[in-house]
């Protein structure tokens, strides 16, 4: 869908936002003499930090318009529900504790817990429009009270504060103090009138590296999701003490997480934010749209309201970038309501994701919406409307942070603007800066995730998501249309399906520990040698490591794409095989392998060669594994080569399986074009969900596990195999390929390729440097292309370099000269003997996909 501001993503570059920040810490700055004030512009009005105030009140508690509308009453009835079981737990509080169970002295999770109790209590007993009975005012006096005693007695004692996670003192606590301080205003102006200044000195003093409790832009903790966490923090305070400077300079801060990330040119070493071509990353290597993305977007979208009709933001830039956020970050990612698995992290384990990700993205676009014109609102409008209608959970507006958005969230639902999906139903998304692809066609949906020395090949961190470690290396998901995906995917997958079984999985044999089983302990702890609870050396080894390879990514060709991927060992191996780490740090080898995908309308062919557990270990290929009720009536069927019957307990191999789901009337067909024969499971297991997460609870899932997969013997031979997922098939449709149209031409660990003769499509990628020939393409590897002739004679080319490294790329495409009918920038073709050829410059491009059309001379 085109968008009046689509590629907001580019359309205002780093270099623009970073002019415009500078703009704003000058205007920040005292002037020098007379001649810079006369060049600086006019400060903010007084009443700009009132109107801000304003704004933010609004927001967390609505206003008498938004609080008096029918729909938004279940949420004013939540929130003072929760502030009255928070009222009593603080009556019953013992020693030590502000609330009970909630022990205070030695836990910062506690402390911030404590905290944000305060902000729920102040929340309902300062909600405009409603009755406010002289109980109310007491109750903002026990705040006011229990305010002061948590920096009194914890948060102001530097000496004994910042123990623990660092997030709680630089993000956490601030956050909630600083919006309990905004709406308790006038009672700490009558009661305490130091405390919100004393509480300002405390959170400048935390900030880690800062200089006079400044953000420090050079810091690796104040990047992205964090960076904007800890400004709109300061914007508040700012607006909170009257200080001009202090809410400038956050905002100046702030401005360049909207700047697009140049992998190439990081400001100030920066890798976490947005990419061009939509990826979300932070921690500097883990993608993760699907959780810090979406606070990063909740959090932006907060601002531009603070913001409203003050004169702190230069132009209306900004909702155009957030939009592009929306349109080529999130919507790719949300089928159905639903957010793919594959950009959440550590946050799989969870058992509130999924359907519950998406109101965030909700709740961003029904505010932006308030603040774009013309077709980018009816746009965002139709958006909205359209996850409400396709979710299968529905969607729970109670769950929005402010009243006003749900009562505008309840106008946008009685508009008559057509439901629309962002994404088109037949779509490509190739997020190669994150290593994530996503192809998604009527019915289906396919989310692959790989990981390169650019990408982490997992997360674990915090005692969450136990068992991460094949989630990058080609695990993959296929999400039906029509299915409740809760049934099928989110926290009760991870819990049923062992990790080294996940679809889409290499994996070798052998057991693995977590990380609380080998050192008894949330991570390695051993500071003598650099590894604490925020190190770097636990970020790069136990956290999140990247691969150690650089070929991972793909091209795409309009809704078509081409991936590939070879499996390496992760960093931490690496470096233990080297001698870098302590001697008693666990690390573990990983399997070999070479692999390709190439997407097509009714087919996902996956391409496999070079299989092994290495190490003369055994190992296995997972073609796919999926979960169903333990009641539901699930069946495997297929035929063999001869188009007889397959017995799962005969001995002759199946030149196609279906498993099918009645119960939630799905299915998916596999089709064996070569390699050994496929060993299917369909067990009942019974798991509990803390296996995947220390602080779930015991709950016990059970469910039918169906897997598919390749079993490769210790010592055997490296193995090659060929096989197509068909989402949706019948047993007609798989019968069919006996005939086509799929073919591989090549499936080595150079060179692996194929043909869909239908869609007149060859797909390639050439692993290695050197020529490598397929049909009439000579294509100088390492690279990805993909090449479609249409029944007029025209010739489509897209190619990539999947290792981010090579500076030109080049494809001969033998046979008569062809003209060029259009080609991107950075492409350019010439005759050769014999062809044409193409020579693409793809330094700095990313992984970026460059495309031509070619067409015979009359």
């Amino acid at each position: 869908m085109e968008l009046s501001r689509r590629s907001a993503l580019s359309a205002i570059p780093a270099a623009t936002l970073w002019a415009v920040s500078q703009a704003l810490r000058a205007e920040a700055a005292p002037p020098r003499d007379a001649t810079t004030t006369a060049n600086t512009p006019a400060p903010p009005a007084p009443s700009d930090t009132a109107r801000l105030l304003r704004n933010t009140v609004a927001i967390l508690a609505g206003t008498a318009e938004s609080n008096a509308r029918p729909e938004v009453a279940p949420k004013i009835d939540a929130v003072r529900a929760t502030a009255r079981a928070r009222l009593a737990a603080m009556d019953r509080a013992g020693h030590d504790e502000l609330f009970e169970g909630v022990p205070l002295g030695t836990s910062d999770p506690n402390l911030s817990t404590s905290y944000q109790y305060l902000y729920e209590i102040a929340l309902a007993a300062g909600l405009p429009g409603t009755t406010t009975p002289d109980a109310d005012a007491t109750v903002r006096h026990r705040v006011v009270d229990g305010l002061a005693r948590l920096h009194d007695d914890w948060f102001g004692e530097q000496s004994k504060g910042y123990y623990g996670n660092w997030f709680h003192w630089e993000i956490g606590i601030p956050g909630y103090a600083t919006k309990t301080l905004i709406l308790l205003r006038d009672d700490l102006a009558e009661q305490r009138p130091d405390l919100t200044a004393a509480y300002v000195a405390s959170m400048d003093a935390y900030l880690r590296n800062g200089k006079d409790g400044d953000v420090d832009l050079d810091s690796r903790f104040h990047t992205g999701a964090n960076l904007a966490d800890i400004t709109t923090n300061r914007i508040l305070q700012g607006a909170l003490l009257g200080d001009e400077a202090r809410i400038t300079k956050a905002l100046a801060d702030q401005l360049t997480v909207f700047a697009t990330v140049d992998p190439y040119q990081p400001r100030h070493g920066v890798t976490d934010g947005f990419y061009a071509d939509g990826s979300f990353v932070q921690h500097g290597s883990v993608a993760y749209t699907g959780s810090y993305g979406k606070g990063l977007l909740t959090r932006i979208v907060q601002t531009v309201k603070i913001l409203d009709g003050t004169r702190y933001v230069p132009d209306d830039s900004l909702p155009g970038v957030v939009l592009g956020w929306i349109a080529d970050g999130f919507a790719p990612l949300i089928f159905e309501g639903w957010m793919m698995e594959i950009v959440k992290g550590r946050a799989v384990s969870r058992t509130g994701t999924g359907y519950a990700d998406v109101t965030a993205v909700v709740e961003a676009a029904v505010d932006l919406s308030a603040h774009t014109a013309g077709g980018d609102t009816e746009t965002l409008h139709g958006y909205v409307k359209h996850i409400r209608q396709t979710s299968k959970a529905g969607l729970d507006p109670t769950a929005f942070v402010s009243p006003v958005s749900i009562a505008r969230y309840a106008d946008i639902l009685d508009s008559p603007v057509p439901a629309t999906d962002l994404c088109p139903a037949a779509s490509h998304t190739a997020y190669n800066a994150m290593d994530r692809t996503v192809h998604r066609r009527p019915g289906y949906a396919f989310a692959l995730a790989r990981s390169s020395t650019r990408t982490s090949m997992y997360e674990y961190m915090s005692g969450e998501n136990l068992m991460p470690w094949f989630q990058g290396t080609g695990a993959h998901h296929l999400y039906l249309s029509g299915t409740d995906q809760r049934q099928a995917y989110g926290v009760d997958h991870y819990t049923a399906v062992p990790p080294d079984r996940l679809a889409g999985v290499t994996a070798p044999a052998g057991t693995r520990r977590t990380v609380p089983e080998l050192y008894g302990t949330l991570w390695y702890d051993n500071p003598g040698r650099g590894f604490t609870s925020s190190s770097e050396a636990q970020n790069a080894y136990v956290y999140f490591p990247r691969a150690t390879q650089e070929f991972s990514g793909g091209t795409r060709l309009g809704t078509y794409g081409a991936a590939g991927l070879v499996l390496s060992d992760d960093a931490a191996y690496a470096a233990q095989q080297a001698g870098a780490l302590p001697e008693d740090f666990v690390a573990y080898r990983a399997a070999r392998a070479t692999r390709s995908w190439f997407m097509f309308d009714d087919e996902i062919l996956v391409l496999s060669a070079g299989v092994t557990g290495s190490a003369g270990r055994a190992a296995t290929t997972t073609v796919d594994s999926r979960i169903a009720d333990p009641a539901s009536p699930v069946a495997v069927t297929g035929a063999v080569r001869d188009g007889s019957p397959w017995q799962r307990t005969g001995t002759a191999p199946p030149a196609w399986l279906r498993y099918a789901d009645t119960g939630q009337r799905t299915s998916v067909g596999y089709v064996f074009l070569s390699g050994p024969p496929p060993v299917v499971a369909l067990d009942t297991v019974t798991r509990s969900r803390r296996l995947v997460r220390l602080t779930n609870a015991d709950t016990a899932v059970t469910k039918q596990v169906f897997t598919l997969s390749y079993e490769h013997s210790a010592g055997a031979r490296p193995a090659t195999t060929a096989h197509a997922l068909v989402p949706n098939a019948s047993p007609e449709q798989l019968a069919s390929y006996a005939h086509g149209p799929l073919s591989v031409l090549s499936n080595t660990e150079q060179l692996q390729a194929a043909a869909h003769t239908h869609l007149g499509i060859t797909a390639a990628n050439a692993f290695t440097p050197g020529t490598h020939r397929v049909g009439r393409l000579v294509i100088d590897g390492p690279a990805s292309v993909l090449l479609r002739r249409t029944e007029g004679g025209t010739y489509a080319v897209a190619v990539s370099d999947p290792t981010t490294a090579r500076r030109t790329v080049s494809v001969t495409l033998h046979g008569r000269p062809l003209r060029t009918v259009s080609a991107d920038p950075g492409v350019r073709v010439h005759h050769v003997p014999g062809g044409t050829r193409l020579d693409v410059t793809t330094h700095h491009a990313y992984g970026r996909s460059f495309t031509a059309t070619l067409r015979g001379r009359a």
